[in-house]
């Protein structure tokens, strides 16, 4: 008899590409004697201080199974909120990317499709299709990468299920407004989920922002996304956490497995969002600093977009990956971010006051010769 072989691979999954994260000061090789990471959008400050006392500690549990649930930590976020959300309206994730795949999963699935916005971050295009779904790419417009509200309202058919939006935006560091999250809001059917990809919200100094929290507090299907990686410093850790309607958060929450985060990351996480010293420095610094770069940068031939999130967005007269190597040769590890729908362009993290300083003087370098 003729062997019969039997397909049990998912076709959708084999030609789904791999997130391709920003490389560590490990992986890369420069003749310079000083490295600065500027690729990541990591804090230049370091770690919330409370964060790193609560991780000392609790080092000697280690042995031990961390708490079976997330219950905790959502206690902890409903005091940092005021109590104006619930502890059942949030729940904790290892890692903001974490949650986006736990929401694609509750509510994609094979023939059903989501919508989002390149330049963006890509794994809400890469975890969709994970899972057989297919997302639609409305890009953001004209030269200030505005998000295209009719678009992404005209895009909804009976198969969609989630809106991606990030405000700030990574990597053009756009924000979406007031009047336009209103209007977006107000105009979504019963059927479809916004999911509002806020992690960068701490560096924002424009009044014309908004969160997901006054459309969570009125009763919306909107869902708010956040991570402890930027603002508090603990990219290492791997914890992030949303909130939204305790009857969708509580969906979400079937598929959360038990004893899903470790005990340093908990007790580090519900430390470092009372250290509301340690956001106001981290704020004070992005903010002032990225004020320092828009004026040099203003003298010189570069085009930048002026950005609302700890990073800023270049485009520079020359192929991205030969910027990218001229800048490793100066000790500066920067991102491209072509992967990101954003072709040519370059992604610079605000970093310490050296950095930001060495990184000006190789730009000089660099466009001057």
């Amino acid at each position: 008899m003729p062997e019969i072989k039997i397909n049990i691979f998912k076709d959708y999954l084999s030609g789904t590409p791999a997130y391709v994260g920003g490389k560590s000061k490990h992986e890369i090789f420069t003749s310079a004697e000083k490295i600065y990471k500027l690729s990541s959008n990591e804090n230049a400050l370091g770690s919330s201080p409370k964060a790193i006392e609560a991780i000392r500690a609790n080092v000697h549990l280690l042995n031990e199974y961390p708490d079976r649930t997330d219950e905790r930590l959502r206690q902890a976020l409903a005091r940092f909120y005021d109590q104006k959300l619930s502890e059942s309206q949030f729940i904790a994730t290892p890692s903001g990317s974490e949650m986006i795949d736990l929401t694609i999963r509750a509510f994609m699935g094979e023939g059903l499709e989501c919508i989002a916005s390149n330049p963006s971050f890509q794994p809400y295009f890469m975890f969709a299709k994970n899972h057989g779904a297919h997302t639609i790419d409305v890009p953001l417009t004209n030269e200030n990468y505005s998000l295209d509200i009719e678009g992404i309202l005209s895009a909804i058919n009976d198969n969609t299920r989630l809106i991606f939006i990030t405000s700030p935006n990574n990597p053009t560091g756009t924000i979406v407004t007031k009047h336009e999250m209103d209007y977006l809001v107000s105009q979504l059917p019963d059927h479809v989920i916004l999911i509002v990809d806020e992690v960068y919200h701490h560096f924002v100094n424009d009044d014309d922002y908004t969160t997901a929290l006054r459309y969570v507090r009125d009763g919306n299907q909107v869902i708010g996304l956040n991570s402890f990686s930027k603002a508090y410093g603990l990219a290492g850790m791997r914890i992030g956490y949303a909130y939204g309607p305790e009857e969708i958060i509580k969906y979400i929450r079937q598929l959360s497995k038990p004893f899903l985060m470790n005990t340093l990351a908990i007790e580090a996480a519900a430390a470092a969002i009372t250290d509301t010293d340690f956001i106001d420095k981290t704020r004070s610094h992005v903010l002032s600093e990225r004020a320092y770069l828009y004026d040099e940068l203003d003298r010189l031939p570069i085009h930048y977009w002026k950005s609302q999130g700890n990073f800023i967005l270049y485009k520079p007269e020359m192929p991205e990956k030969d910027f990218e190597a001229a800048m490793l040769q100066e000790g500066l590890m920067v991102r491209p971010v072509g992967g990101f729908g954003a072709p040519g362009c370059i992604r610079v993290t605000i970093g310490s006051k050296a950095a930001n300083r060495a990184f000006i003087r190789a730009l000089h370098k660099i466009l001057m010769t």
